[in-house]
């Protein structure tokens, strides 16, 4: 089994904890103090695209392991001659085919596509406090960047200071919060998604945002994700708060109403109560029912007024990622995300995110071919958003061209999360009288960011690039953890301009299938990929072969 490597020592990153494939650790704590590449990335930019001290060192590989089956096994190729996608945009001459002028917008969607200015989007961030806590520095830096963010589910059904009533949200100022704060800085770049799972669409979230926001809002039906095969679950720790949920028609998990459970609670034995979500389609079992019911909740959808609609799947089986990608295509669906086991979250049973689901690279291999047997028909499969462990630039590039010509966006869940942490965390050091306001948690800079710097300007790689971007007034009301994202992005934009250029691909539409090698045998069977000895050779052997 492929292990991630603990420490770069070209990148003089380090994981504190056990890394998953995608370098982050499997538990990201809130208060880390470094450092593993998303969270140096964070501040240094795309300064971390390079080892460390230049001009006294020399660097060399020593992550080519391609045991097992993962994005890992994947090798990306590169080309000694050609450059494709210019369109008129540029010349053919060696000036003008530099990296800097790989064109990574993108877009999605049938009849009102979403542009975007680099091909990432955020995981849904849902109902975890967590969520809550740093959201504007999430909303924020997705707006500047010019991304997707996601709400996700339950985010009104939680919410204390809601109004719901007989299935109809009156209120829900949280939910008010998340989308607002968002459309501040929207610049016609990226989007904002909210998520409906089975209560959400009980409450009557669709017909509120409709109401309120109009069509500016994604809406996103919810089938699962790639942790868990149940439903949305947060963990709380107030038995008073677990009564409400139980009152708003939740699944909590010891029942805070039974009386021996509350005994528990009092003698401290019981300290904390799940709440869960209901499975969806449970009355439903054949397909063509589920496909019934499914375009029906689209109608209803498009009529209360939604011109975009997307649909998120988890790491199911065969048959389930059949349906998604089938009906996403009878339905017209602007975006459909699949996100494959391996993926993160706030709040899982942690031997089912281990245990459970399809991993990410055959997952995704299988969407590619489902969407390749309904364009063989006639038949237009949906956008795709690949997700799962997903978390640096090679990542990007490798997933869309494994998902090519369907795959427009690579969905990043933990990943964007760490420069919210941090940034929030630097500004409440820095800018104390907000700490509390940010959830800062630490009370001075570690030595892995004072050896950065001590001032905002010299911490952040992307803090000049805020400031232009919305101007010196406004610049004290982004949050740190924005200017963090932004730095964060930048690395990632940056790194896969390069691999682009190397590959001669000079926009997003010309990365294929073909720019990918299997470093193994067992990962070129699952994916339909050459074996890297393999890639490319009849046209060595016509080269070497001709007269």
């Amino acid at each position: 089994m492929y292990q991630a490597p603990k420490q770069n020592d070209a990148l003089g990153t380090t994981n504190r904890g056990n890394p998953c494939e995608s370098g982050l650790c499997t538990l990201c704590s809130a208060d880390c103090k470094g450092k593993c590449e998303t969270w140096l990335s964070s501040l240094l930019g795309r300064k971390l695209l390079y080892p460390r001290n230049f001009g006294e060192i020399t660097a060399g590989s020593a992550n080519i392991e391609a045991e097992g089956i993962g994005y890992h096994a994947l090798r990306i190729q590169g080309y000694a001659h050609g450059a494709h996608g210019l369109d008129g945009r540029l010349s053919r001459s060696p000036d003008d085919r530099v990296f800097p002028n790989v064109e990574i917008m993108t877009q999605f969607g049938r009849t009102h596509p979403v542009r975007c200015r680099l091909p990432i989007m955020t995981g849904a961030l849902g109902s975890t406090p967590i969520a809550a806590k740093y959201w504007d520095s999430f909303a924020v830096g997705a707006a500047l960047c010019g991304f997707p963010i996601v709400v996700g589910e339950n985010v009104v059904g939680i919410d204390r200071q809601a109004v719901i009533d007989n299935g109809r949200t009156l209120a829900a100022p949280e939910l008010d919060r998340r989308i607002e704060t968002f459309k501040r800085y929207f610049d016609g770049h990226g989007a904002i998604i909210v998520q409906m799972n089975v209560e959400d669409t009980t409450n009557g979230v669709a017909e509120y945002i409709i109401d309120k926001f109009g069509d500016e809002v994604v809406i996103e039906l919810k089938w699962g994700q790639g942790a868990k095969d149940i439903g949305g679950e947060i963990q709380v720790a107030d038995i008073e708060y677990a009564r409400f949920l139980k009152g708003r028609g939740y699944v909590v998990d010891p029942d805070p109403t039974d009386p021996v459970v509350e005994k528990a609670y009092a003698s401290g034995a019981v300290t904390s109560f799940a709440r869960h979500s209901r499975l969806g389609a449970t009355d439903q079992d054949a397909a063509v029912a589920v496909r019934e019911a499914f375009l029906a909740e689209v109608t209803r959808l498009r009529r209360l007024g939604f011109q975009r609609i997307s649909l998120k799947t988890g790491a199911y089986g065969a048959e389930a990622l059949a349906m998604a990608i089938r009906f996403a295509a009878d339905a017209g669906l602007d975006l459909l995300t699949i996100d494959g086991a391996g993926g993160g979250t706030g709040m899982s049973p942690w031997n089912m995110m281990d245990h459970w689901g399809v991993p990410s690279l055959p997952l995704h291999a299988m969407a590619q071919e489902y969407c390749e047997i309904l364009a063989g028909r006639g038949l237009t499969p949906p956008d795709l958003s690949l997700a799962g462990g997903l978390a640096r630039e090679d990542h990007i590039f490798k997933a869309l061209a494994l998902g090519a010509p369907y795959a427009k966006l690579v969905c990043m869940g933990r990943a964007p999360m760490i420069p919210g942490f941090l940034g929030s965390n630097i500004e409440g050091v820095l800018r104390p009288e907000r700490r509390a306001a940010v959830a800062g948690h630490w009370d001075k800079l570690p030595a892995s960011v004072e050896s950065i710097g001590t001032r905002p300007e010299e911490i952040f790689a992307g803090w000049e690039a805020v400031r232009a971007k919305v101007g010196e007034a406004e610049m004290d009301k982004i949050p740190f953890g924005a200017v963090a994202m932004y730095g964060y992005a930048d690395k990632l934009a940056c790194g896969l301009q390069q691999f682009m250029a190397g590959a001669r691909k000079f926009s997003l539409d010309q990365i294929d299938r073909g720019d990918l090698m299997a470093a193994n045998r067992e990962t070129a069977e699952v994916t339909g990929l050459p074996f890297l000895t393999e890639a490319g050779r009849e046209r060595a052997l016509a080269i070497l072969q001709a007269e």
